[in-house]
């Protein structure tokens, strides 16, 4: 059995520097922190694992676009026999505004394509979150639009800021529990 922390986004060079990838970001950081030196590909994802405490842990960037992405995530679920309460789901959160970050247990895919495959392939949304705000389009921009298109310079000075501070949530979270995680980042 491994916890896992998943973060979500699109592959390639393309969407690298788009806010849709804000979840492969932080898995990324996280990765190095915790002195990941392999990543390897498994059930359609780039997985990392590493011990922490106790327990495995499975770092995993789903290698599916975003709406595809809850498949992956299934079977290493499956694979690593992670029940649905231990997998930590990092992802963009329109809704949120820029610079803010919240830390959730459950809840539906609030319109988020990846967050839809996930609760479908899972068969419930009762995995953790940890919600990174990319804020909502301007004027009348297509959200999908806006989530995709590459970043200006400033906004993504912004988002990097964040990044460090959703790596520890993450690892609040593994310390110390979702309720504990919740008080500490969810205020303001």
């Amino acid at each position: 059995m491994a916890r896992m922390v998943v973060g979500l986004g699109n592959p390639g060079s393309k969407y690298e520097n788009t806010r849709h990838n804000v979840g492969f970001m932080v898995a990324d950081l996280l990765a190095e922190n915790l002195r990941v030196t392999y990543w390897r590909d498994e059930a359609g994802a780039k997985v990392g694992l590493v011990r922490f405490g106790d327990d495995d842990l499975l770092i995993a960037k789903p290698g599916t676009y975003m709406n595809l992405s809850g498949k992956a995530v299934a079977k290493l679920a499956d694979d690593y026999e992670t029940p649905v309460g231990d997998i930590i789901v990092i992802h963009d959160d329109l809704d949120l505004p820029e610079e803010t970050l919240r830390v959730k247990r459950g809840g539906g895919h609030g319109g988020h394509n990846g967050l839809r495959s996930l609760v479908d392939c899972l068969g419930t949304g009762d995995f953790l979150r940890v919600k990174v705000g990319i804020g909502r389009p301007p004027g009348r921009q297509d959200p999908a639009d806006y989530v995709l298109e590459e970043m200006r310079p400033q906004v993504a000075e912004r988002l990097a800021d964040m990044v460090p501070h959703a790596a520890q949530a993450v690892l609040h979270i593994l310390e110390h529990g979702v309720e504990s995680a919740m008080q500490e980042y969810n205020a303001g």
